[in-house]
Parts: C-alpha cells; sequence; structure tokens
C-alpha cells in the first residue's frame, strides 16, 4: 500500500518531469498567450500579453466633404476677405435672402474638414447664417443632424471643440430649436457621454485651454447646461437617458 508521503513524492516527481519537457519544448523561453484566454492558467513558461487598447477616443478623419466640392464648383455666394488682424467671409448675396434648406446644411457638412480654406469658410459660415437666420434655422433642423454626427464623430478635438461651439449658437439663435433638438439627441449626445468628463489632470498647473475655450470636457458640460435650458420639459429626461452622470442644472 501508499502511503500518503509516498503518494505526494510521484506527484512532485512527475510534476518536475512535466516541467523539464515543457521548458525542453520551448527551449527555455516563455510563450506570449492573449489576456483572459485559457492558456493564461498554465503557470508553466506562459507571458501573459497585456489587453489590447479599445481605441475609443481614436481619431476617424472624415471623407471629402459635399461642402468642399460644392466650394470649388462656385455654388456658394461667398468670397474670402483678407484683412490685416484676421479673415472673413464676404457674402455676395444678404444672409436675410439665402435659401436655409439648401445652404445650411450644406455649410453644417462642412465642420468636419480639417483642410484650408474649408474649415474656415464652413465655420464662419455657419456663425453668420445662424447668427442673423433667426425664425429660418427652425424649419431645417432636421436637415443638420446627420451633418453635426458625422463632425463629432470624427473624434478631432478641434472640429469637435468648433462643432460644441456652433450647436451653442443654434440653441440661442432661436427659442424653438432647443425643444426641436430634443427628439436627435439619440443621434448627437453619444459623442457627448464620451468627452463629458474628459479634463485634463495637471495637478498643480495651469491648463490654458479652458482660457480660450477649448476644454472639450467643460465645453460639452456646457452645451448639455443649455440643452436641458431651452430643451423643454423634456429635456433633462431625454438627457439623461443618453448621459446617465449628468446632472440638472435648473434649480428646483
Amino acid at each position: 500500500m501508499y502511503s500518503r508521503s509516498s503518494f505526494t513524492d510521484s506527484l512532485s516527481s512527475n510534476k518536475g518531469k512535466t516541467n523539464s519537457k515543457s521548458r525542453s519544448a520551448t527551449g527555455g523561453k516563455s510563450t506570449k498567450s492573449p489576456p483572459f484566454s485559457v492558456q493564461t492558467y498554465y503557470r508553466n513558461n506562459v507571458e501573459v500579453e497585456p489587453p489590447r487598447k479599445t481605441g475609443i477616443y481614436q481619431a476617424n478623419p472624415a471623407m471629402r466633404s459635399n461642402f468642399s466640392y460644392f466650394y470649388e464648383r462656385g455654388d456658394f455666394p461667398i468670397a474670402v476677405e483678407h484683412e490685416a488682424q484676421y479673415n472673413k467671409i464676404a457674402w455676395k448675396v444678404e444672409i436675410d435672402k439665402l435659401d436655409f434648406h439648401h445652404y445650411l446644411p450644406l455649410f453644417f457638412d462642412g465642420l468636419c474638414e480639417t483642410r484650408h480654406p474649408y474649415k474656415f469658410l464652413a465655420r464662419q459660415g455657419v456663425h453668420d447664417m445662424l447668427t442673423h437666420g433667426g425664425h429660418k434655422v427652425l424649419p431645417v433642423v432636421p436637415q443638420l443632424i446627420l451633418p453635426i454626427k458625422k463632425a463629432l464623430q470624427t473624434k478631432l478635438p478641434d472640429v469637435i471643440c468648433s462643432t460644441l461651439r456652433l450647436l451653442q449658437i443654434l440653441v440661442l439663435c432661436n427659442e424653438l430649436v432647443g425643444e426641436a433638438l430634443v427628439p436627435y439627441y439619440r443621434q448627437i449626445l453619444p459623442v457627448f457621454n464620451l468627452y463629458k468628463n474628459k479634463n485634463k489632470n495637471l495637478g498643480d498647473g495651469i491648463e490654458y485651454d479652458q482660457w480660450k475655450g477649448e476644454n472639450i470636457g467643460d465645453m460639452v458640460n456646457h452645451t448639455l447646461e443649455l440643452f436641458e435650458r431651452y430643451g423643454g420639459p423634456d429635456a433633462f429626461i431625454n438627457i439623461k437617458y443618453i448621459i446617465p452622470t449628468y446632472e440638472s442644472c435648473v434649480m428646483n
């Protein structure tokens, strides 16, 4: 009969043999295995690789926009006016007389551009039309959702900041635009949820982006507050559904 000590000695000897065989088979080198796999449970010569990055903040530059195509074809009544301090758009037609259903979605489509002069023309064109559009902007809101979503999904900080800044102007240009945007929160707010808490942690350092208004996290929160204030009674619950961490800015 085998005693307990002899049985454990035989197990340890067999384990030493298997370890020597595995080392000899691999030449004494450890084998890499992906994380959370079955191979990670083996203790002999297994090196677990670090988890792969999700790439959730990886930039996705958009393809050539329709705005650049129409601008090169000369369909826009605009030109670049060069001045000493900065450039601006010279409109060949009064903005109030423009067909907003045709031109405003095209200018919004150019928000995803990063090339000069399309980037400048699209952003300044949207700003001018929203500032002088007034009641003409409200009927065009459904046509602006896809260009806004396209610009936000580029995940380029410069594009996102400019789009957020123009969204704030869009909400304030007419008192009914905020409520008109509520049904489209599912299309535009997921990117807000991604960047809501994306702020730089500099410790005791100074973040100069806050002075320039280019901190994505702060701009997202400010835009959400405007959505809630001007979006009517259903704005908060719809924002909360997409962004659970959002807290109301309206005092009860």
